[in-house]
């Protein structure tokens, strides 16, 4: 019996992966977006497949429709994105949650809501654990992104308590691949698109703030496996990679791979940019037996592939 799943924001990099997948578990997908950060050129190798429908929607505005589950991606991540129109990001997160619980509600659907590491703000603890709150500057450049995704798990957790909706959150670190959006002002994406046109890369402060970067693959295994998980784990969960690198480190080695002329120049930290992202991933190795798999090489490798595509 095939499973009818709705993917919010499933046009955009991680959506897209997402859909794919479920595909090809032999589920019906229908991937939901209105193209703001997402593209068609993502999904279009999935059309030919009579399981998949493409329907262009803002969440901020209801949608209707009978599904057995609902991810819930909806939302600009980068931070040139998400800052190019902060009302809109707000609404997106919050009235989008308000609309897909709704749904999930009045249809009886499990819904898993894509939240993110930027809870967390600039972190005061390292690792980041599930129980800490966090320290977010709620006015702040990046304010539009961190406390929308906190007011969307505020409203998840509420729907689940007042209205018994099935709900799964995860918290979503670096993730990198292919289907990234060259401009999207990312890390791993700048330094690529700048080493394959032998530009110098940007390293903003002095190189040593570090992150934690997980390829899109073990990303995806970890959202399915959280929604197949036991009603009651509602989360949240950290899925992220705990492998630290330092920004330098990166883009050192992307230069290595591509074989770029680029030099490494360095310019002021933008406001609120947190110097250390690193997600302790105890209770998703416990509750879903997930851990990430794919080295930090490998998975270059195939983005840098992908980039010198579209380039």
């Amino acid at each position: 019996m095939k499973k009818k799943i709705l993917v919010t924001g499933g046009a955009g990099f991680l959506g897209s992966h997402l859909c794919e997948r479920l595909l090809n578990e032999d589920n019906e997908v229908i991937c939901l977006d209105n193209y703001f950060t997402g593209q068609k050129e993502n999904v279009v190798h999935l059309l030919d497949n009579p399981y998949f429908e493409l329907v262009r929607h803002d969440i901020t505005m209801p949608f209707l429709i009978e599904v057995d589950e609902i991810y819930n991606l909806a939302c600009p991540a980068s931070p040139i994105h998400y800052q190019y129109n902060p009302i809109k990001t707000v609404k997106t997160s919050v009235m989008g949650a308000v609309n897909m619980l709704g749904l999930a509600k009045r249809i009886k659907a499990r819904i898993l809501q894509a939240s993110t590491s930027e809870v967390y703000g600039d972190p005061e603890i390292h690792p980041q654990t599930e129980d800490y709150w966090g320290h977010v500057n709620p006015i702040g450049e990046r304010a539009c992104y961190d406390e929308g995704k906190r007011c969307a798990e505020t409203l998840f957790v509420n729907y689940h308590k007042q209205n018994n909706v099935k709900i799964k959150i995860v918290r979503i670190f670096n993730t990198y691949g292919p289907r990234m959006h060259p401009n999207d002002g990312r890390v791993v994406s700048n330094f690529i698109v700048q080493a394959l046109r032998d530009q110098d890369i940007t390293v903003y402060g002095d190189g040593k703030q570090t992150r934690s970067f997980q390829y899109v693959d073990d990303l995806i295994e970890g959202m399915i496996r959280m929604m197949a998980s036991p009603l009651e784990f509602t989360g949240p969960v950290n899925i992220g990679n705990p492998g630290e690198f330092t920004i330098l480190e990166l883009a050192e080695k992307v230069i290595h791979m591509t074989g770029s002329k680029s030099k490494v120049i360095f310019k002021s930290l933008p406001s609120d940019d947190p110097m250390q992202r690193q997600p302790n991933i105890s209770l998703a190795r416990e509750k879903l037996e997930w851990e990430p798999h794919i080295p930090l090489e490998k998975g270059l490798e195939k983005t840098i592939e992908y980039f010198k595509t579209i380039i």
